[in-house]
């Protein structure tokens, strides 16, 4: 992991975590829900939401330094979403790995 809960001052929106994959670098959404009864909590990135963290990774990957990545580095998208629920003795964690940032 390089950062967390990164924000820029230029748009609204926060990217949970940024890490690499071996040469990949990955932002990461995570979402924690107690149930799934009401939506999925991958379902709570919505166009909204996905519009902010992608003017986000504009500003993160602008930010780079020139000289380690004269050009930008390949990246993803994923969600992590993370369930608490009484009857489970532990969290359950599902990720989906190049989650789409469009529409």
């Amino acid at each position: 992991m390089v950062a967390r809960n990164f924000r820029t001052a230029r748009h609204h929106g926060e990217i949970d975590l940024i890490g690499w994959d071996k040469d990949v670098l990955c932002f990461v959404e995570v979402k924690t829900r107690t149930t799934r009864d009401v939506k999925p909590a991958a379902a709570a990135v919505d166009r909204e939401k996905r519009r902010a963290i992608r003017a986000v990774v504009r500003d993160y990957l602008r930010s780079l330094p020139e000289r380690q990545f004269p050009q930008p580095p390949q990246w993803r998208f994923d969600v992590v979403t993370v369930y608490y629920e009484r009857q489970a003795p532990r969290p359950v964690f599902e990720l989906f790995q190049n989650a789409a940032l469009s529409s």
